[in-house]
């Protein structure tokens, strides 16, 4: 098919390349953290392994280097997430010895900072650069949005929503030929109620020493305040009900004075019986299983937000805010309820209802959700998409054999 925001062909159907060899891919990165965009990267470096394509990542590192590493990809240790504009020119000639050291021929930045040492490098070493435009990115200074643009510049520039292909195209009208939007996705076969045991199901239920016999509302999501942890507490307050209990999850990452304002408002409210922050999870498809509604009241718009995704896959109903890639994601009135950002009342309501459905109507839900998410939002069409992108640029870099 040709994409709706470019002339780039792919072939959202098709298990692997079509136009050829898949190149020796580097992606490049601040960090392998444990958050979407560090995800999305693993994710996209295991398909290209299933197509037997030697495959790195380069990036300070973090707890995905193992996730990587497992799935037979190389992680390849640099600086990556300064913004030192000096370290970032020194990063230049570390990418191109690495680009020269393992033969790389397609460079795929997925974050400013190194964005702009990984262009250079491609440039100077002839090789195709992609990009992700993975967020809408603040622009609160003049310079700023030149220092975004970097996403923009890529021979082929992917975002991953079609609500953040109309935000490029807004910003950077001059992308329209080389931007093509290719949907983030999940693992559904890691995200399926039938595989999840019951004893990876206790064994989150003991970590978080969870009640008995309550109802279970789940918010996941790296505590940050856009994404909305506060505007959940305030909504749990209002709807001033003490039978139940809300799990908060998701990695600080050193934002220690937000995670002391959450615990603060939670002391306020008199919810410490009711809320708890209880860190990163690494089995989230067990902790989904416990929830009877899961959250996200992101209070900016999400590029993407799998979590709605992940949560439908798991058939769990979701309450969300009623803006960015949400609104893709879901079916509002049906997988899930969505909201205006900041409506503390709206927000409570939501939970209510969510929290009133009976029996038949959550047995209903799941898989008409499952099978919602299975259609468009998975990992293997991601992969699929990605790849041919980068076979077409190869393909026009390379002149046809004889």
């Amino acid at each position: 098919m040709i994409d709706t925001y470019t002339g780039i062909e792919t072939d959202a159907t098709a298990s692997g390349p079509v136009a050829g060899r898949a190149p020796r891919v580097l992606q490049v990165l601040p960090s392998l953290a444990a958050g979407g965009v560090e995800r999305t990267a693993v994710d996209v470096a295991a398909g290209l392994v299933a197509q037997g394509v030697e495959t790195f990542v380069a990036s300070e590192g973090g707890r995905l280097v193992h996730d990587l590493e497992k799935i037979g990809a190389k992680h390849l240790t640099l600086p990556l997430a300064t913004k030192n504009p000096f370290r970032i020119r020194r990063n230049i000639e570390r990418l191109r010895e690495a680009i020269r050291a393992h033969g790389i021929e397609l460079v795929h930045a997925r974050s400013r900072a190194p964005a702009w040492s990984a262009r250079a490098a491609a440039r100077a070493e002839g090789l195709p650069f992609v990009t992700t435009y993975a967020g809408t990115y603040n622009e609160d200074f003049p310079l700023k949005r030149r220092y975004n643009g970097i996403m923009a510049a890529g021979d082929a520039v992917i975002a991953n929503s079609h609500f953040i292909a109309d935000h490029v195209l807004a910003r950077y009208p001059e992308a329209a030929g080389r931007l093509v939007t290719i949907p983030r996705g999940i693992d559904i076969d890691l995200f399926d109620p039938a595989r999840v045991s019951q004893e990876r199901v206790i064994a989150v239920a003991k970590a978080w020493r969870m009640p008995d016999g309550v109802p279970v509302i789940l918010m996941p999501g790296r505590l940050t305040r856009w994404k909305g942890q506060g505007f959940l507490v305030d909504a749990l307050a209002a709807l001033g009900r003490r039978d139940i209990a809300c799990f908060i999850v998701g990695d600080d990452q050193g934002r220690k004075k937000y995670l002391t304002e959450l615990e603060d408002k939670i002391r306020h409210h008199d919810l410490g019986g009711v809320v708890r922050i209880v860190g990163h999870c690494r089995d989230m498809a067990a902790a989904y299983m416990l929830a009877d509604v899961v959250a996200a009241p992101s209070l900016d718009p999400e590029a993407f937000g799998r979590v709605p995704v992940e949560a439908q896959a798991m058939g769990r109903p979701v309450v969300a805010t009623d803006h960015g890639g949400f609104r893709e994601t879901v079916i509002p009135g049906e997988t899930a309820l969505l909201v205006p950002p900041g409506d503390v009342q709206g927000l409570a309501q939501a939970i209510k209802a969510a929290l009133d459905l009976d029996t038949a109507a959550r047995q209903s839900l799941a898989p008409y959700a499952r099978a919602h998410v299975a259609a468009t939002w998975t990992v293997d069409h991601m992969v699929a998409s990605t790849i041919e992108i980068y076979c077409q640029l190869m393909a026009r870099r390379r002149p046809p054999p004889a």
